[in-house]
């Protein structure tokens, strides 16, 4: 069969890459074409490392993509890595991250089950839970926490220092002089390692995951296993149109955000990137996009993706309390999200206020946006950061909009 990919449109939609192209393996169109004619469910794993509490709309497009395979007849093999995530995965990194708690990444990862959909019926949820035979849930501290030294030296033979250091992150950090500790090379053979313990035939991945799932592959070589195929996604951008959607760039939309929040960040994604969005996070067909202007490609991409996680209902009136908002209509919009003042001590300078409330990185940022008339409260800008409130009573029930991406409602 030729090389030429010929995949069906729910699979090749929204894909980066997909390796290896040529070579002694099959190609990727033949796993698929051989799957089918042997009725053969594809095992397809995707690693998460709980090392967080929130799943964001950049991390959605992999779980989409694994939604995708178990609706058609394919199983999800879903590795929580709870084992991996106490060493962190150096990826992105430029120095050697903080190690987890046992319990801190199991608590995460219960978390993160939620926000997928876990105890939810299949139409409601990221993943389909429901259909027993189309999803597995491994820990991989189940065979990684019992590994002797004699495995573990058995792994680490399995690379070479060379190869470690192709890793861009690593180079980096080497050709910089700056520290890798050991257990960082550990990382990614105990990720690939994931891989021959599950058998995948294929590891979904954000491009930033390459090297790893490369090394999966290598490792099922190795214990004379089939190499998996790798499965690239994009990184999306975050909200600012140029950073990688991240928590510590304030620029994400969490899964568990209320609807009002969610479309109201939405409605200003700037232009540029609002079509890749409408790839990564909707499955409309993309051909309409350049009949609307981009005033309406926002509304309607805020609209579809709202819709996707809350429902249509409630999608249409975040949507109409947006526009009542913008239009000062405070007595007219429905129930907005809360934010607690209870640890705020007053008096309190307003900078300070959106500062302690963590809406901004920092005082200064607090300040600038200020400064620039981009905070409102109740409609009405406030330009002086310098305000003092003297108490929770100035400020309860009073509407905070910060620039149309985060709307909220004061409350004791």
């Amino acid at each position: 069969m030729s090389d030429n990919l010929i995949l069906p449109s729910w699979l090749s939609r929204g894909i980066e890459e997909y390796f290896p192209i040529k070579g002694t393996d099959q190609t990727f169109s033949e796993i698929f074409d051989h799957a089918k004619r042997n009725n053969k469910k594809l095992r397809v794993k995707l690693g998460i490392d709980p090392t967080g509490t929130d799943i964001h709309l950049g991390h959605s497009i992999l779980f989409k993509k694994l939604r995708a395979f178990q609706d058609n007849g394919h199983i999800a093999v879903l590795i929580i890595g709870d084992f991996t995530a106490q060493i962190g995965d150096p990826t992105g990194k430029n120095k050697t991250r903080l190690q987890l708690s046992e319990k801190q990444v199991k608590d995460n990862a219960k978390t993160y089950l939620t926000q997928l959909g876990m105890g939810k019926p299949a139409n409601e949820s990221i993943l389909d839970f429901d259909s027993k035979d189309r999803i597995e849930i491994r820990y991989n501290s189940e065979w990684l926490k019992g590994l002797n030294l004699n495995s573990i030296i058995e792994l680490m033979g399995s690379s070479t220092v060379s190869q470690m250091l192709a890793k861009e992150e690593f180079n980096k950090r080497y050709t910089s002089q700056i520290p890798i500790a050991l257990h960082e090379f550990l990382y990614p053979l105990l990720q690939g390692y994931d891989s021959v313990v599950v058998r995948s035939d294929i590891e979904l991945g954000g491009t930033d995951q390459k090297f790893n799932i490369a090394i999966g592959r290598d490792l099922q070589r190795y214990f004379k296993q089939e190499p998996q195929f790798g499965v690239l996604l994009p990184i999306l951008t975050g909200l600012d149109g140029f950073k990688k959607m991240s928590k510590s760039e304030f620029n994400t939309v969490g899964l568990t955000e209320d609807p009002l929040s969610m479309y109201s960040k939405l409605e200003k994604v700037p232009d540029n990137i609002i079509p890749t969005y409408f790839e990564l996070l909707t499955e409309l067909d993309l051909s309409f996009l350049e009949n609307l202007n981009p005033r309406e490609l926002q509304r309607r991409m805020a609209l579809e993706v709202t819709t996707l996680f809350h429902g249509t209902k409630e999608a249409l009136e975040a949507q109409s309390n947006c526009e009542k908002l913008f239009l000062g209509y405070k007595e007219k919009v429905g129930e907005i999200p809360e934010i607690s003042l209870k640890e705020i001590v007053f008096p309190v300078k307003f900078f300070y206020l959106l500062s302690a409330l963590k809406l901004f990185k920092s005082s200064s940022e607090s300040k600038r946006s200020i400064k620039g008339g981009g905070v409102k409260i109740d409609s009405q800008k406030v330009i002086n950061p310098d305000l003092v409130f003297d108490s929770k009573n100035d400020l309860e029930g009073k509407i905070l909009q910060i620039g149309k991406k985060i709307i909220k409602r004061f409350e004791n």
